[in-house]
């Protein structure tokens, strides 16, 4: 184990002198250099070639008006999703018509799947937005460099440093409301240090359509940053994010039996981050820990779980056309599942060594190829490797491009060591792999109009089931195939207008060719954006969502059920006076009642008053 941490901080260590493009100088009323640049926004040889990639900046979240990583990951053409009842109930996302456990879930840059879970999905359920500075997402298959689980996709959690101080106070109806805080402050040794906290409180309906009772949800987040300029080359990086929710909710689809659940989930990064204008080291040693207890009316189950991450990147820019970067990343799991009493039942450990590297290639100014290769050692399922290959091609107004990727899912915890004597877990089983290919297309009409679509196919094999006995795993499903197109047209009408619509039609099927649950074939949405100069009120932003969600099969645990289709709108309305902004947020504007999944309601017509105050 420490030899493997050694090696991986190592990579970190080595120096190396390539041509410089240009000298970075610094910037001594900011504190900070010149050149801001970060590994997983937009610098890295990987993600300058990565053509499928969404970005969501502080600015965006706050102008959406969403609550949590739902109302912002939903409208993205590509991903489907699911939430066991309303705010704060358990939460997954299928992206590209994978499984729910084929998106891997990152904060700044590091792995955070819960491990705990029977197939280690993250539950979107807990993540409200307050904290969260920035939201990347990547999709198709991206293993060759995040690791195993991004068959489907990855999406990236950034918890940085926010430099605007602020407070803001929201409100639901009366029975949901919430808190957060933001400051920083600049010490006299160049100590950047950063606090921001959240707290969430939430009642509604029962979580069941046909369900009286009310169900709620509490929330509590801090997120704390550290950051240090060493040099004008160097910079130290250390993060704290923890969050607890506390939950009512119903047992099942059948019964309104109240469980509570308390989901805790805490989170410590530190390392380096060091450039110049051709170099770009990234070192992180990363730590967290789930601790979920469910109470179903006296009867008391555990899920435990930490993680250990050393992450060590370096990126390399020799001259304009060539680009490289390789990295080491070790990652070290254990798990405990006990009920009743807290007599642990079973417990497990994993650790899995991976190395990887990239290359970039700029033939000329229209046409680039890249390269990312990754070789995994696992404890269990020993090696794997997987690849990634892009070509993009500029002809004209038409930028196109081909990718080939290979994926895998290791087996979690759970699936390798069970959970009690009569469900043992199976440690013979092998990793869950896949194959993808995506052609994308971007057509620019002119420079405010642009139309973008992606054709994708992913074949997979090898899939994880449980045994007809429920004694284990075997990989006994027969090979899948999900294919579909996502499309997305932009019109910027002028500097304050800006129209989009986007589109996903998906072919998601099961081994017998029936649609896999919970997955739609087809699904849209609209996005209008306008700052409307009022009389009365000046200058408003605006931004209007609608979305449709299309009919689909849900499997409810004994048979499917079917899942009607929904018309949903979604409006926010900003206004920015004397240093404050002032919100309206109404959610569901049709007031539709819907199930997603099927027999767990959704909620109705809501609304939300905010203030946020800047200083």
């Amino acid at each position: 184990m420490f030899v493997k941490i050694f090696i991986t901080i190592l990579l970190f260590l080595i120096p190396f002198n390539v041509f410089a493009l240009e000298q970075c100088k610094w910037d001594n009323r900011k504190g900070v250099p010149c050149l801001t640049i970060s590994k997983t926004s937009n610098t890295s040889a990987y993600n300058n070639n990565s053509v499928i990639k969404k970005v969501f900046n502080k600015q965006e979240i706050g102008a959406s008006g969403a609550k949590d990583t739902f109302d912002l990951l939903k409208l993205i053409p590509g991903l489907d999703y699911y939430q066991s009842g309303q705010k704060g109930q358990t939460g997954a996302i299928f992206m590209r018509g994978s499984e729910s456990n084929h998106t891997l879930v990152l904060l700044n840059g590091v792995p955070i799947n819960d491990q705990s879970t029977t197939n280690g999905i993250h539950d979107f359920g807990q993540d409200f937005i307050q904290t969260i500075q920035q939201i990347e997402v990547y999709k198709g298959s991206n293993g060759s460099h995040f690791g195993p689980d991004a068959i489907g996709g990855a999406i990236n959690f950034i918890t940085d440093i926010d430099y605007n101080n602020s407070y803001s106070i929201n409100g639901f109806n009366l029975d949901n409301n919430s808190i957060d805080y933001n400051q920083t402050k600049i010490t006299k040794n160049d100590w950047h240090l950063n606090i921001k906290g959240a707290i969430n409180q939430m009642k509604s309906d029962s979580a069941i359509a046909l369900g009286t009772e009310n169900d709620g949800t509490e929330n509590y987040q801090i997120n704390l940053n550290a950051n240090k300029w060493v040099n004008e080359n160097l910079k130290f990086k250390s993060t704290f994010y923890g969050r607890d929710t506390r939950s009512d909710y119903d047992k099942n689809s059948s019964t309104e039996e109240n469980v509570t659940s308390n989901n805790k989930m805490y989170a410590l990064q530190a390392g380096f981050e060091r450039f110049t204008s051709n170099i770009f080291d990234n070192l992180i040693i990363h730590y967290h820990k789930y601790d979920r207890k469910y109470d179903e009316q006296g009867t008391i189950n555990k899920y435990y779980s930490e993680s250990i991450t050393t992450k060590a990147e370096r990126d390399l820019f020799f001259n304009e056309k060539i680009s490289y970067g390789f990295g080491a990343e070790y990652k070290y799991d254990w798990g405990e599942y006990s009920t009743l009493t807290f007599t642990s039942q079973t417990k497990g450990h994993l650790n899995n060594f991976g190395i990887f590297s990239n290359v970039g290639y700029k033939f000329n100014e229209n046409q680039s190829l890249s390269l990312h290769l990754r070789s995994d050692d696992h404890k269990e399922t020993g090696g794997n490797q997987t690849y990634k290959i892009n070509f993009t091609q500029l002809y004209k107004n038409l930028k196109f491009g081909l990718t080939h990727s290979t994926g895998l899912k290791n087996p979690s915890l759970y699936e390798l060591y069970g959970s009690s004597s009569t469900h043992s877990g199976s440690r013979a089983i092998d990793p869950e792999k896949s194959k993808t290919n995506e052609l994308y297309a971007k057509y620019t009409l002119t420079e405010n109009i642009n139309f973008v679509s992606t054709f994708y196919r992913t074949n997979m094999t090898d899939r994880i089931k449980i045994k007809s006995d429920w004694s284990g795993y075997e990989n006994k499903i027969p090979d899948t195939t999900q294919e579909g197109i996502e499309s997305e047209l932009n019109l910027l009408i002028n500097n304050d207008q800006k129209f989009s619509i986007v589109s996903h039609f998906a072919k998601s099927r099961t081994a017998s060719g029936g649609p896999n649950s919970r997955r739609p074939d087809l699904s849209y949405g609209i996005n209008y954006k306008n700052k409307i100069d009022s009389k009365n009120f000046g200058p408003l932003e605006l931004n209007l969502n609608y979305r449709y969600i299309g009919d689909h099969l849900d499997w409810t645990g004994s048979k499917n059920e079917f899942v009607k289709s929904v018309d949903l709108i979604d409006l926010t309305l900003r206004k920015k006076a004397y240093g404050n902004i002032f919100s309206l947020n109404l959610t569901n504007l049709l007031n539709e009642r819907y199930e997603k999944p099927a027999t767990y309601s959704q909620d109705g017509r809501q609304f939300r008053i905010g203030f946020k105050r800047l200083y």
